[in-house]
């Protein structure tokens, strides 16, 4: 399972970066730079968000749905890591 510490993705050079909670969660907060896509359209349609070519930083709340998702993407071929701890681990650590 692909996996990054949140300390290690700040340090990345224009990570694309995608946050699957709802959109009020993402309209309220959000890791600076990072995209809304809901994981619902991603699960159903990857294709229509992702290419192949690059690889994409997923998290959610505290990690465990992105998690599943980003191992479901990786099997399809696609390039994603989950960020562990979500959303919560990057306010534990800003």
């Amino acid at each position: 399972m692909y996996s990054i510490d949140i300390k290690k993705l700040l340090k990345l050079n224009n990570p694309i970066i995608i946050d699957i909670r709802n959109i009020s969660k993402y309209n309220n907060n959000h890791i600076p730079g990072s995209i809304h896509i809901d994981e619902y359209n991603l699960t159903n349609n990857p294709s229509q968000y992702l290419d192949k070519d690059n690889t994409y930083y997923i998290y959610c709340d505290f990690g465990n749905r992105s998690k599943r998702l980003v191992y479901y993407l990786n099997s399809l071929g696609f390039r994603c890591v989950n960020i562990n701890g979500g959303y919560n681990n990057y306010l534990l650590e800003r």
